[in-house]
Order: structure tokens, then C-alpha cells, then sequence
């Protein structure tokens, strides 16, 4: 059978892949520990599930407009406003599928053959196969856990040429946790304030998991506004993973040319999650903080349990909740059985052995890295890393 050419341009994202494979090995019987998946392990929240059983009652079982339903572009803008102070309209915002949705209606709507796309290391995987399946060429800044896997102003500019089209980045990170801070992001934009046909997508799908500061976007900056593409969603800030709800926040010309590749893809997001999203993104944010606070603890003890374990280093997240250790030292080690030689084989020895899922962190650019995910119990990760603890212990 012959398929289309555009199937080889990107690869499946390697923590779908993971995930899988967990799956697989679960399905054998075995007690996989799932450090890989970027899922809040909580429900969501009872006054959003309401609004939820109330729409299906309710009747709100029909096409949506492609950009979202009106109340929901505006709750939209209502929470820009709340927390971001940043001034937005109904016809600067599309809601999508997904903030995944969001980023692809983004990188195809504005990325060309051969157009350059500036990525910092590391990043969330599904960014550099977007741009592929644009055709566009990535260029990636190499960042370290030295500089706090965060670029620098001078970084960026060397990173730029004429053929620039766009630069992607998310704070908090997927999977560094790096948070940039209102100077950083500063001297960023002043960078940008010289290429004015430069684009930026703010992924801030991570805005209320940071345990440093308050969140700072990088929309601020009224010189270079016009030209950002806010992408958020309710994923991981209301524990709505399964829900699919995304949007952006841009200038009208991106927002309607987004809207018209989504009108053939999949039109509007579904209708019942659009009026939950209402009263997630206008109403009570304490269960939100409540998730938060417990983020932070498990936060602390993942970084005690990483840290005890020889030959890994690991920097403390800012925000997300993940850790992204450098693995590398136990590259061309071996149990006997099974030798180590990249952070996928590193991956694949702990799911064999310690029946523990992680993600190598190649998928995310960075391939001395692994990254673990810490939204499990409390339960689940002290015996993940018990056993990771052991398993590595065998490697000589």
C-alpha cells in the first residue's frame, strides 16, 4: 500500500509511544509505575463537571461556531484580563481542540517551506514535527541546567537570519520546568523589537503550575504584542486532560486564518466541554491552587528521591511537574544482560527492569536527559524511584 510522503516528514511523539508501551506490559500483567505521561492525577473539579451535566441537559448538543462559542471567546478574554492583565477581544481568540489543535492551526498558518523556526532546548516534542509537517526548518538554541535550561537575549539574536519566521517556546516548560521571569522575558523582547517580521507562540499551557513567581507572559510588551500567539488550554491547570479544550490569543489576521484551516479539520470544539470551560476559566480557582500545593509537595520529594541516586543530575523545576535529569554518566554501563548506550536504552532498561515509565529526552532535544513526570500519588513515585534506585544500582 502506498501512503502519503507527508507521514515521513515527523515522527509519533515519544511520550505517546511510552505510554504505549506501558499500556502493552499492563495488559501482560505487570505493575508499570507511569512517570511519563504530562497528566494531572486529579478529577476535575466538581463545579465544572456541573456545568457540564447541566449543558447536556440543557441542550447545548450542536454544532459550535468554528472559533468557539461567544460566551466562551469571551470568558476567554475575561481571564486574560483577570490574570495576565493583558487586554484581549473576542475576535483575537480561537478555541480549539486541544492546545495541541491550537498549535497546529498556529504552525500552519504561518509557517512556509523553508521558513526558519527558532525552538530553545529543550522542548515539548510535538513542536520541531509541527514545524516539519510545515515544512518549515527547525533551529534549535541548545540551552543547559547551568543557565537553567533558559536562553539568553544574546543567544536568541545569534539564532536569527533573514529567513526567520517564527519563535516557539513555553514558560513554564514541558520538560525542563524552567520559568522565564518579567527581565528575562524583557530582554527577549527587545530582541525582537529589531526583527519586526518575526512571530512568537507563547505556550503557556503550564501558567498555574509554577512554584516560583507569578506567571509572566511575554505579551506584556506592547511593542512586539501584535505579533504573539498566547497558546493555553485547560489540560493541566483544571485537570481536564480528556475534555479537549484549547484556544489562542493573537491578532485578528492570525486569529481568522486559524480559524479557516480549523473550519476543515474539525470546525468548533465540542459543545458540552465549551460551556464547562466557561465556568472553569470565570469562577472558583481554588481547586486549581489546591492541585498546585500538592505539586509542590511531591515537587520536593521527587527532587530528595533523584538527588540520593548516584550519578544523576538533576536541577529543581520552576514550574510543570516534571524533572529533567541528565542521565548520561550510566551511558556504556551494563547489568550483564542489557548495556546502556543513549537515554533510550536508559528509558527502556527501566521499564524492563524496574517496570517504570519515563521519556528520553532525544524526543525533546536534549539526549542526555530523561524526563519523569511527578503527576502520580505520592505512593506511586516513592516506589517508582524505589525501584529505579535499584535497578540503576545494578549497572556497572
Amino acid at each position: 500500500m502506498s501512503l502519503s510522503s507527508l507521514l515521513q516528514r515527523f515522527n509519533e511523539p515519544e511520550t505517546l509511544k511510552m505510554a504505549k508501551l506501558g499500556r502493552e506490559l499492563r495488559a501482560k500483567g505487570v505493575d508499570v509505575i507511569d512517570l511519563s505521561l504530562g497528566e494531572p492525577d486529579f478529577d476535575t473539579p466538581v463545579h465544572i463537571k456541573e456545568a457540564a451535566i447541566k449543558a447536556i441537559h440543557d441542550n447545548w448538543s450542536h454544532y459550535s461556531p468554528v472559533a468557539g462559542y461567544p460566551d466562551l471567546r469571551e470568558a476567554v478574554c475575561f481571564k486574560l484580563k483577570r490574570d495576565n492583565n493583558l487586554e484581549y477581544k473576542p475576535e483575537n481568540i480561537v478555541v480549539s481542540t486541544g492546545a495541541k489543535q491550537s498549535l497546529a492551526n498556529t504552525i500552519l498558518a504561518v509557517v512556509d517551506e523553508e521558513d526558519e523556526v527558532i525552538i530553545p532546548t529543550p522542548y515539548w516534542v510535538t513542536y520541531s514535527e509541527l514545524v516539519k509537517l510545515a515544512r518549515g526548518k527547525v533551529v534549535e538554541i541548545r540551552t543547559s541546567p547551568a543557565a537553567g535550561f533558559k536562553i539568553t537575549a544574546a543567544e536568541l539574536e545569534a539564532a536569527i537570519t533573514p529567513k526567520t519566521k517564527l519563535f516557539m517556546f513555553s514558560s513554564p516548560c514541558n520538560p525542563s520546568g524552567a520559568v522565564y521571569n518579567k527581565a528575562e522575558l524583557a530582554a527577549l523582547a527587545a530582541v525582537f523589537e529589531k526583527h519586526p517580521d518575526i512571530l512568537i507562540i507563547s505556550d503557556e499551557i503550564y501558567e498555574y503550575i509554577n512554584f516560583v513567581n507569578a506567571h509572566e507572559s511575554i505579551a506584556q510588551f506592547a511593542s512586539i504584542k501584535d505579533r504573539i500567539i498566547i497558546v493555553n488550554g485547560l489540560s493541566k491547570g483544571f485537570a481536564m486532560t480528556g475534555w479537549r479544550l484549547g484556544y489562542i490569543a493573537a491578532n485578528p489576521e492570525i486569529a481568522k486564518a486559524c480559524e479557516k484551516l480549523q473550519g476543515q479539520f474539525t470546525s468548533g470544539p465540542t459543545s458540552v466541554t465549551q460551556k464547562a470551560a466557561v465556568v472553569a476559566l470565570t469562577t472558583d480557582l481554588r481547586p486549581t491552587h489546591d492541585m498546585v500545593k500538592e505539586f509542590t509537595r511531591r515537587r520536593t520529594r521527587v527532587l530528595e528521591l533523584i538527588k540520593a541516586i548516584p550519578g544523576i543530575n538533576c536541577s529543581e523545576p520552576d514550574g510543570a511537574f516534571y524533572i529533567f535529569p541528565d542521565v548520561h554518566s550510566y551511558f556504556g554501563k551494563s547489568d550483564g544482560t542489557q548495556t546502556i548506550t543513549n537515554a533510550n536504552d536508559f528509558c527502556m532498561y527501566l521499564l524492563n527492569t524496574a517496570h517504570v515509565s519515563s521519556v528520553m529526552g532525544d524526543a525533546f532535544g536534549e539526549p542526555n536527559c530523561v524526563r519523569f513526570s511527578f503527576a502520580n500519588s505520592m505512593e506511586k513515585i516513592e516506589e517508582g524511584f524505589r525501584r529505579i534506585a535499584e535497578a540503576l544500582s545494578k549497572l556497572k
